[in-house]
């Protein structure tokens, strides 16, 4: 009796903290979380996921997760996801073709671009001939292009290893953000709008133009076509010309994980590994501010005590959206 007491005590006081803190997070924000927007099938539920934006007209929000698990090798799931306004999804695609999916970028002709950051591991067959890829798709689903050797990890011309992001400029170039971690690239790598290899730059380490061992693990492109790069485990966003040439860097937006830049050149950055040992000053939540000026002009705090947020998009009405991997979710944010 005394156990089951002691049991419900403690369901009491967890309710009431959870009750607390979210009340704390509420008035500390001026935005409020929209509970269960995303609606998914039945038996089908999100998975870890890096990958989020939103499309040109800024109506539809796009995910990349990872087959309702950590990873899709194996999998039937569609990992490719579109959903509308309401929350509904409309569109589903690329199922039995990736690893580990990461990054997502939809360009200005509405094509579907993501990169599968992980490859063969020597362990699970079901990896084998996948992985350290970019994909390009028409927006029905149908494979345009691929970039990089399939199951192959390298740092030529023609392998990525562990891409984690993928970006189109307006004239066409593509840009990848290579490497995540590990023995993996930290270079960005260009190529022109039909694939051919264009340049690469990048190194490991913490100067202007390095990238830290983690990898450029996000891109996002303002109305002046500079390119950002977020530069995480060196705790800022490095911002380029399209040639490759180091412009400056930012620090004031955290230790970003996503980069998104909207229409208007406002700024949203998702960073869920600041802490007083990663980076002191800063705590987990998404940055929103200006891409011109950089100036920060909101922050939306994280609402748990697990953050895991790494990707955020925002729509054309200014709703914002963020991706979890660990906490394997989607969020909306409304302004209040």
């Amino acid at each position: 009796m005394f156990s089951n007491r002691r049991t419900a005590l403690f369901a009491v006081v967890a309710i009431v903290v959870l009750a607390l803190a979210h009340d704390a997070w509420s008035e500390g924000t001026s935005y409020q979380l929209v509970e269960n927007f995303f609606k998914l099938p039945a038996g089908r539920k999100i998975g870890s996921t890096a990958g989020i934006t939103a499309d040109r007209d800024g109506r539809s929000i796009w995910v990349f997760d990872r087959c309702g698990d950590q990873y899709c090798a194996g999998s039937d799931a569609a990992p490719i996801q579109k959903f509308d306004s309401s929350g509904q999804l409309v569109k589903s695609f690329g199922a039995g073709m990736f690893v580990r999916p990461h990054g997502i970028h939809i360009d200005r002709d509405g094509n579907v671009w993501v990169t599968d950051g992980e490859g063969p591991d020597g362990k699970d067959p079901r990896r084998n001939g996948k992985g350290h890829q970019v994909f390009k798709f028409s927006p029905d689903g149908k494979l345009l292009m691929t970039l990089g050797k399939a199951g192959i990890a390298g740092d030529g011309p023609d392998t990525f290893n562990m891409p984690s992001a993928v970006l189109v400029a307006p004239n066409g170039d593509i840009f990848v953000g290579d490497g995540h971690g590990g023995n993996s690239n930290a270079r960005i790598v260009k190529f022109s709008k039909d694939g051919k290899f264009i340049k690469t730059w990048g190194k490991k380490g913490n100067a202007p133009g390095d990238f830290d061992a983690a990898g450029p693990h996000a891109l996002a492109m303002d109305s002046r076509g500079r390119l950002f790069v977020g530069d995480r485990g060196n705790n800022r966003i490095q911002i380029f010309d399209q040639d490759g040439r180091f412009l400056e860097e930012w620090r004031q937006f955290g230790r970003p994980s996503g980069v998104f830049i909207d229409r208007n050149d406002m700024m949203y950055v998702s960073d869920h590994q600041s802490n007083q040992q990663t980076n002191p000053g800063f705590t987990p939540g998404i940055h929103i501010g200006s891409a011109k000026d950089g100036k920060v002009t909101t922050f939306i705090p994280e609402p748990t005590a697990e953050p895991s947020q790494e990707g955020v998009a925002a729509d054309g009405a200014g709703n914002v959206y963020g991706s979890l991997t660990g906490g394997m979710a989607l969020r909306k944010y409304t302004k209040k």
